[in-house]
């Protein structure tokens, strides 16, 4: 009973307000048709449209500073921004909640959020590119940001995370130089959003430690498909105790239900220009549909007298602990289910802080983490000020009492005369620290010797058997993604000692790819390898390690080309087999109106209206396309951008679907012999699949319905089921490695 009550619990709070929310609701108003309009000290406003101005009817006159209505409107305008964030300035958000599976985390941990499966923790998820300004583009190849704001009974834990698990440098002192290095160069304020220039390249090859985390940015994982489909770490390594008082060393994972996905290179930068918002419209789509985004939520973890008995140091932010060492272990999960109602005060002003932990949790010597503890705290102060944690996204859903008081922005209005500790009446005690992490925070007890002085440490000192290990653990279309990435970066480099230099850094990873870049780049071709590839590798360094243990389209967009004379029976079909899998589609017409089905005539009949036309969405916005049988075919045959649909698709390798005469369009588009097509004369449904490719010669009522259980399998025989199983694996990538994408033009 207790765990179908438990069970109950999480499924009420993801439908219902959270604590977080409830909180937040004391601070927000909504507008109705009855609102009266005000001034901010409440007096009723008349006219918001006529600046107070002597006139006599006829001419302007001037105006008067009298006005203090216009006065307040103009001031509150002028003051409405703040300073953006110096990195990861530009973000989205959602609201969600948190769950352990159950108390198996108690042997590493008196955590309650992380061991007290009854509890349902209320979190914020922010998610950010790194480089660029509050106004550059979503698809920008970067760091994706992964900040979590747990609101605990305890008190706020804030995991300040990343999409990659290692980072550029390895001591907090370092992180200007790596800042001002990748952000737009001083001179001329270029590259927006890109670290595609000099100044960064120079860094990264003048700093060796970095190696390890360009291999991650340059690979697919700094395209990511969707926030909802990144990974999330926490970087750094914290450390956990447990109600004995032992204590370890943890690193945090959080890994997507979707899977890890990413766009291709080509469909990034025209995304950049067509939708800079993509990624954001993403989010808010998934959670508005009902398809909530979901991570399980895992911890390695390395005991106290394991410490040292790696090759590496465990301490060090370049490197991670790889699972066959030291295994990933789910402890729990969470979802995001509820949009922002106002994107500046939660998205904007919401503000993490590393040193923000709970009983349970700690820091370790980490000298990245140190850094960011001091850092962290101190930026915020500089863009919310000092009481910055009692904004109403920052503050926490537990009792907040002490003796701080005043500074700006100060809301909290505190009784009695006392402000200070100790004092006569014992208010405002401090509480003891207790063995089930509901007490007073109190620091690990660590043993400290050493000297003071500046140094690396010998383990800090090697920089690329991880990066080889990296390389080595990409499948075959992500390492040639990752070369012509550095080859793309690098080309933009005009100083030939930046590219010349990195090109000759990369022989200490791996022979081929420095010889494959430095030939892209006129860079300096190794003759042999400088350092053996040791060949290790880690399956759970690929994107293709995560695939959904269920084949899903689960949040899948899939846009439906049609124009007058399309199949509707057909396309009523698919969607419906479609939603049941949770995918949206969406029809893309020659206008944006009513289009007239197959034996309609114009002007008549119920038609369907397309979401969009041709030139007022791409292909590069969706994850398949489908067109359905026809006369119709005979105008997509002859209109260019319908063709250009067809040939972005495939040559961003996504699957395409056809039945009846809308094979002869594929069949035109792409011109490619290799590809297997169906009969496009309608006279068999048989369904073939050839390099993501799905064609039929017909779709009937017995098609359809073989297609009612939607079976996302790679042994689907029926149009919809096949169509939809390929989707599921993302793209196919075969048709690069074979150069079928090179063949179209796109």
């Amino acid at each position: 009973m207790a765990s179908i009550t438990t069970a109950f619990k999480h499924a009420l709070a993801s439908v219902t307000e959270n604590a977080k929310i409830k909180d937040m609701e004391r601070d927000q108003v909504k507008p109705t048709a009855k609102s009266e309009m005000t001034t901010d000290f409440g007096g009723k406003i008349s006219d918001t449209d006529n600046w107070l101005r002597s006139s006599d009817g006829e001419h302007v006159g001037v105006s008067l500073l009298e006005d203090h209505i216009g006065r307040e409107k103009i001031h509150r305008f002028d003051h409405e921004r703040i300073p953006e964030r110096v990195v990861h300035a530009r973000g989205a958000g959602a609201h969600g909640h948190f769950r352990a599976f159950d108390n198996r985390a108690a042997k590493w941990t008196m955590a309650p959020v992380l061991t007290d499966p009854s509890r349902t923790t209320p979190i914020f998820i922010r998610f950010s590119t790194v480089q660029g300004s509050r106004g550059s583009a979503d698809t920008v190849r970067d760091v994706r940001g992964f900040a979590m704001k747990f609101y605990t009974e305890e008190g706020n834990w804030d995991l300040v995370g990343n999409d990659i698990p290692v980072f550029f440098i390895q001591d907090a002192i370092k992180f200007p130089d790596i800042v001002h290095a990748v952000k737009p160069e001083p001179h001329n304020e270029v590259p927006q959003g890109q670290s595609a220039h000099n100044n960064f390249w120079d860094f990264a090859g003048l700093q060796p430690e970095s190696a390890h985390m360009v291999m991650w940015a340059m690979s697919d994982r700094g395209i990511p498909r969707s926030y909802r489909m990144i990974q999330g770490f926490g970087v750094n390594t914290y450390t956990l105790i447990n109600a004995e008082g032992k204590r370890v060393f943890v690193k945090f994972h959080m890994t997507p239900e979707l899977g890890v996905h990413s766009l291709v290179w080509d469909e990034a930068l025209k995304i950049a220009g067509q939708d800079p918002d993509f990624h954001r419209k993403d989010l808010e789509e998934a959670i508005k549909s009902g398809a909530y985004p979901k991570w399980t939520f895992a911890i390695q973890v390395i005991e106290e007298k394991d410490e040292h008995n790696f090759d590496f140091d465990i301490l060090d932010a370049t490197k991670l602990w790889p699972a066959d060492l030291v295994p990933i272990q789910p402890i729990g999960e969470f979802e995001l289910n509820r949009t922002v109602d106002e994107y500046f005060p939660e998205v904007e002003q919401v503000a993490f802080c590393t040193s923000h932990i709970v009983p349970g949790i700690g820091f370790s010597d980490d000298p990245l983490l140190q850094g960011r503890n001091f850092s962290y705290f101190d930026t915020q102060i500089t863009r919310l000020g000092i009481n910055w944690e009692s904004l109403p996204i920052n503050r926490p859903v537990c009792p907040v009492m002490n003796n701080h008081r005043d500074g700006s922005n100060r809301h909290t209005i505190t009784k009695g005369s006392i402000n200070y500790w100790p004092n006569r009446d014992s208010v405002n005690r401090p509480v003891p620290p207790s063995n089930n992490g509901k007490g007073g925070y109190e620091e690990y007890h660590a043993k400290q010797v050493g000297i003071k002085q500046r140094l690396r440490t010998p383990k800090f000192q090697e920089h690329f058997n991880q990066a080889q290990l990296f390389y080595n653990s990409l499948a075959e279309h992500e390492r040639s993604h990752l070369i012509a990435a550095i080859s793309f970066e690098l080309s933009h480099c005009d100083d030939e000692r930046v590219y010349t230099n990195y090109t000759q850094l990369l022989n200490n990873i791996d022979y081929d790819l420095a010889k494959a870049v430095a030939i892209n780049v006129n860079g300096v071709v190794p003759e042999k390898a400088l350092r053996p590839n040791h060949g290790k590798v880690d399956p759970t360094l690929s994107q293709v390690f995560f695939a959904p243990k269920k084949a899903t389209i689960a949040t899948r967009r899939i846009a439906i080309l049609i124009a007058d004379g399309f199949n509707m029976l057909e396309v009523e079909a698919v969607r419906a087999i479609w939603a049941a899998g949770q995918a949206t589609t969406w029809v893309i017409g020659p206008r944006r109106g009513k289009i007239n089905a197959e034996g309609e005539t114009m002007g008549k009949g119920a038609g369907i209206v397309a979401d969009h036309h041709y030139e007022g969405q791409r292909s590069t916005l969706f994850d398949a396309i489908f067109i359905p049988s026809g006369e119709h075919a005979k105008s997509l045959l002859t209109n260019g951008r319908a063709i250009h649909w067809i040939r972005e698709a495939f040559g961003h390798c996504k699957p395409v679907g056809a039945i009846g005469s809308a094979v002869s369009v594929v069949n035109h588009a792409l011109a490619i012999p290799e590809i297997d097509l169906a009969d496009p004369k309608g006279s068999d449904s048989t369904v073939k699949s050839s390099y993501g490719v799905v064609t039929s010669g017909k779709y009937d009522v017995k098609s359809a319905l073989a297609d009612t259980a939607l079976n996302i399998s790679p042994y689907a025989t029926s149009f919809a089921s096949k169509l939809a199983y390929e989707i599921s694996l993302h793209r196919c990538y075969a048709r690069e490695a074979e150069g079928l994408t090179s063949r179209v033009a796109y």
